[in-house]
This record gives C-alpha cells, structure tokens and sequence, in this order.
C-alpha cells in the first residue's frame, strides 16, 4: 500500500492568501493633487513675505533729506483727499504706499492701526490698485489713514523712488523725508525704527 502524499501549497497560493486573507484587491491609496495646494501655497507666500522683510536692508534711498516730492492723487471713494499741502503742513507725518492685493501690506496693518491710535499722523497712497478692493479692504481692516491718494499709474510711486508695496516715508515738520522703510512694518519695527524717527523729527531733529 503506497503512503498517500500530501499535496504541498503552491508558494503563489500561499502568498496571495498571505497578502489578501479576503480574497479581495486592495488598491493603494493615493494623496491627491488638490490635497497638495494648500500647503504649497502657504510656502509661496511665506517666502514672498520674508523677501520682503529684507527689502529695507537691501535698497538705498537718495530721497533722505530731500523734500518730498509733489503729490497729485486722485481720491479713494469718497474718503479724504491727500494733497500736497498736508506733505508740507509743519508736523511730522507718515506716507505710507500699500494695496489691497499685497499680503506684506495685510501683516503690517495692525501696527498702522496702532501707530495711529497714538496719534502718528498717517496718509496713504493706494498703489495700482482698483478703487473697490482698496475700499474693501480698509473697511475689512480698519482705517488708519487721516487722508488717501490713488496711484492706479504708478507714477507717483517712480516719483518717490517706491520699488514695492509696502513702503513707508517718514517726513518731517518741514516736508523732508528723514526716512524710508521698505518691507511690511512689524512691531519690532514699529518700536526700534518707526517711532524713534518720528520722535527725534518732532524734537527738530531730523536725520
């Protein structure tokens, strides 16, 4: 009587039982594309915005100790009008360049505001920039601004050496800039830069 052998498994039985104990094709699950946009939008714009935290280091200005340059603005909306005699009028003031489409000019905003609720005399020049969105953004994040002009050209910006928005002049009593700060304001910034100018220009010691 011949010993009865056992049929051995195949190995691709075995291993298909092994990988698949249902039987059934799990397909491998994968990440998609629009799942990805979010945060590589994050990156693009956290380096835009840290290219422009250095801009102040990296670009002279020859307006330092120049008389501002004249400023001819259209108005935004119904809001009040920058002329040239406020750049003129004996006081120390801001003039600050932003827009709406400018995210540096979105993270500066809180210390505009707050500059100006201790009472720095501020004006803003809306660059290139369409008169609603400008609007929309003021009302979505306060006004800090005691008179706007509309630079939708950019000439007003070439006249005052703007590179980018935002930029922010300091000009003294008797209507020169004493400074220029290119890059969003931070509270640093704001603190150990801005406001020691402002200071020093109202004492009558400009730069």
């Amino acid at each position: 009587m011949q010993d009865e052998k056992r049929a051995e498994p195949r190995e691709d039985t075995v291993s298909s039982a092994t990988s698949s104990p249902a039987g059934d094709v799990r397909p491998r699950r994968r990440i998609p594309v629009l799942a990805l946009l979010p945060p590589l939008l994050f990156l693009v714009i956290a380096g835009f915005f840290y290219a422009g935290l250095g801009r102040d280091d990296q670009l002279p200005s020859t307006m330092i100790g120049r008389p501002a340059p004249t400023v001819q603005a259209p108005p935004l909306g119904k809001l009040p009008v920058l002329t040239d005699e406020m750049i003129r009028a004996p006081e120390v003031k801001l003039v600050n360049f932003w827009a709406s489409w400018c995210l540096p000019c979105r993270a500066e905003h809180a210390q505009l505001m707050e500059m100006n609720r201790r009472g720095v005399k501020i004006y803003g020049v809306n660059y290139k920039d369409k008169p609603e969105n400008g609007l929309g953004f003021l009302a979505e994040l306060g006004n800090p601004f005691h008179a706007i002009g509309t630079d939708r050209s950019g000439r007003m910006a070439i006249d005052w050496g703007v590179y980018g928005v935002p930029e922010t002049f300091v000009i003294d009593p008797s209507g020169k800039v004493v400074l220029r700060f290119a890059g969003p304001i931070t509270r640093e910034v704001m603190e150990n830069t801005i406001l020691p100018v402002i200071e020093k220009a109202a004492a009558g010691g400009g730069e």
